[in-house]
């Protein structure tokens, strides 16, 4: 694997910004006082390609039940939203966060430019340091990870760029690893049940990555980062008008980390990767308001983890892990007003992506492949707002050496989202989705929501239902691979009902949250160990459906404080997570989740000088599974340091990550003393295991 310096990537960079090198210094990251769930800065919603609902946004056009646009203005029930609340897109009506009876979270540019000097080469960190969201490593080898929303399993959270599937309809848990947040605008969550908005992948919650939009001038830059553990990171970023009607944007970025065995064991704790990306993307606008989004990704991927050169195993043999990948995606939204209250909307995309598995001797090529075709109408009444919709889904997975796992699930649907204004102050927002799945059946995944505000006091709830189509992918088979699986069986779908209630409080520079949820998931997928033959070893495993309910109850808690420059968050999350004991009928906590988790980040920023932070992160105990050295985890923080100072165009970075050195091989060896019955050499990951890392870097504006 070719390695590659700094100096070197910043030529390839500059190269793809040439564009943009001439041009005015373009300023993309407005001051802001923000809230990742109310009030922020954001870039603004020029293009509206994502308001299905047709209400007009920066022409400054409102509907009749005022709407704010992007520039303020106020509406007729007399709410006021300054310019600077948030537009979100997921929830399909193009709307400021205030007036969304379901909650959605939103991770703004700011908050994005600030974890991308921290990680540059992807969006682990930006997720995993959002309240409620869990970032869970699920392959120690190849250093994989999945996201889990309030303590959902992984698998259950839909990854989306600009609503499209462009990752899959299950993302592949690299999918996180393989994504710089250089070209994101905007990050939206939504958390429980979003089935009926965009099926079964999504029965734990939404992430939707929204991209930049360009603005009226040429403008780019390239990002450097290096690391400690000698890792390396570029991106480059460009956008220019190119009519009066279109813009266009491209992003690039190549990185690299080298195999580093931090714990001295013989197994690399930080797999070898090198990675390339670019994605373009157009934007334009007609005259008639019509608007069309086109997008194009290609990515490429080779990885390398496992045990070193002249390392075993316990068996006495070497164990190397290696996932090459390719992907390459597109994708379309296009909008229409029809008259002066409907709007017609179509989207699709399609995604495929081949791999290359070695686990050991064991050896597999394969591709997963998504497909998705939408069509909806939307349109709105005095009280009323409405969309209507139908879509076809399609997912295919193909192996070359385990044929008996390939599977083609072809998914038609329809949906219907009605948002009613009871009141000026009471909105109900129902929603939901009929899909014939072609292995699952007939599903039914509806959705109630309710906003009510009283001056700086608002109170959400939420229910829904949702199911999931099984695969082969667990967790444990993406880190383990299909060798050791017997062939699924008769499985069910997995089916989940979740709910919550959200109340927000706002007094001066003081903002407040409480969330209380729950969820049952029924049917959820496990592997269940078996010997191949009679009374031997446990050395195969099996898929089944667990015997009752697993039970989730929770609550979050946010307090965010602004005192002048200075932005205090404080943040907690309480897990009651159980699952039942098949053998027993006893109820025992879900494992690898943390029932305490808190964290807290003092940022002080000055706009267009310096920003320096602070952050800690407390994650309670856990239960751990089939681990030989212990049941039950040990808690640890998380204590980080960054800096940026910006002069002129160049802004340059440090950030220190795990100031206490935490590692969970300093616990109990990562290694086991003998193979998992599916095939996994490593313990789960219940910390973290890559110790002190310090990054720097710079960050040039053309």
């Amino acid at each position: 694997m070719a390695k590659f310096s700094p100096a070197t990537l910043l030529l390839l960079s500059l190269g793809s910004v040439s564009v943009a090198a001439d041009a005015l210094a373009h300023d993309h990251s407005n001051k802001a006082h923000a809230s990742s769930e109310h009030q922020a800065h954001t870039d603004k919603d020029k293009h509206g390609h994502d308001d299905e609902h047709g209400h007009k946004d920066e022409h400054g056009h409102g509907d009749e039940h005022g709407h704010q646009d992007e520039h303020g203005h106020g509406d007729e029930h007399g709410h006021d939203h300054d310019m600077e609340r948030i537009v979100v897109h997921s929830t399909r009506f193009g709307r400021i966060v205030d007036d969304q009876p379901m909650r959605v979270e939103a991770i703004v540019r700011e908050e994005i430019e600030e974890k991308a000097a921290m990680r540059p080469g992807n969006i682990s960190m930006l997720l995993a340091e959002t309240g409620g969201v869990r970032v869970q490593t699920t392959s120690p080898a190849l250093g994989s990870a999945n996201v889990r929303l309030q303590g959902l399993y992984g698998r259950y959270t839909q990854l989306l760029a600009d609503g499209l599937p462009l990752y899959g309809n299950q993302a592949s848990s690299l999918g996180l690893l393989q994504i710089p947040p250089t070209d994101l605008g905007q990050v939206e969550v939504i958390k429980g049940s979003a089935s009926s908005l965009y099926g079964g992948s999504a029965l734990g919650g939404v992430i939707n990555l929204i991209s930049r939009k360009p603005g009226d001038e040429a403008a780019g830059e390239v990002l450097l980062n290096a690391t400690t553990e000698n890792g390396q990171d570029i991106t480059a970023y460009a956008e220019t008008p190119i009519t009066d009607n279109l813009k266009g944007s491209v992003t690039a970025g190549a990185h690299y980390q080298s195999m580093e065995d931090l714990d001295a064991d013989g197994w690399a704790d930080l797999p070898e990767y090198e990675r390339y990306t670019l994605r373009p993307r157009m934007f334009y606008e007609g005259d008639a308001g019509d608007t069309l989004y086109v997008t194009a990704g290609f990515m490429t991927e080779n990885r390398q983890g496992g045990t070193l050169e002249g390392n075993t195993v316990a068996d006495g043999n070497p164990f190397v892990q290696i996932q090459d990948s390719e992907r390459v995606d597109g994708g379309l939204v296009y909008t229409r007003p029809i008259g002066e209250t409907l709007t017609f909307n179509t989207r699709a995309s399609a995604m495929v992506q081949d791999h290359f598995h070695a686990y050991g001797v064991d050896q597999d090529n394969d591709k997963h492949s998504n497909y998705l075709l939408e069509t909806s109408l939307s349109g709105y009444l005095d009280n009323l707002d409405w969309v209507l919709g139908a879509a076809y889904q399609s997912e295919h997975y193909e192996s070359d050496n385990y044929s008996s796992f390939d599977y083609t699930y072809e998914v038609p649907g329809a949906f219907a989202v009605v948002d009613y204004h009871v009141t000026d102050d009471l909105i109900a927002s129902v929603s939901s989705r009929f899909d014939d799945h072609s292995e699952y059946g007939t599903q039914v995944s509806p959705r109630l929501s309710m906003l009510y505000r009283a001056d700086e006091f608002t109170v959400r709830g939420s229910w829904g239902q949702g199911y999931y189509a099984p695969t082969p992918f667990v967790e444990e088979i993406e880190a383990a691979g299909l060798s050791r699986l017997e062939p699924l069986g008769d499985l069910k779908e997995e089916t989940a009902e979740t709910a919550s209630l959200d109340f927000t409080y706002r007094l001066g520079d003081l903002e407040t949250n409480l969330t209380l949820f729950g969820s049952d998931i029924h049917n959820a997928t496990q592997l269940e160990a078996f010997s191949s033959t009679d009374n031997g070893p446990l050395d195969r495993v099996r898929l089944v459906n667990a015997q009752g309910e697993s039970q989730i109850r929770g609550s979050e808690v946010l307090l965010r404080y602004y005192l002048g420059d200075v932005k205090l968050t404080a943040s907690y999350l309480y897990l009651d997570a159980t699952e039942q004991v098949d053998s027993t009928g006893q109820r025992q906590q879900m494992a690898l989740t943390p029932e305490h988790s808190a964290g807290f980040v003092a940022m002080w920023e000055q706009h267009g000088n310096f920003r320096a932070g602070f952050e800690a992160y407390y994650t309670g105990t856990q239960r751990l599974n089939d681990n030989p050295y212990m049941d039950k985890s040990e808690p640890y923080w998380h204590l980080g340091l960054m800096g940026e100072i910006t002069t002129g165009r160049f802004s340059w970075f440090i950030n220190l990550e795990n100031l206490l050195n935490i590692k969970q091989s300093d616990t109990h060896p990562l290694l086991l003393p003998e193979r998992a019955p599916s095939g996994q050499w490593t313990t789960d990951m219940w910390s973290r295991n890559d110790g002190f890392i310090a990054n720097a870097g710079v960050r040039i504006k053309f």
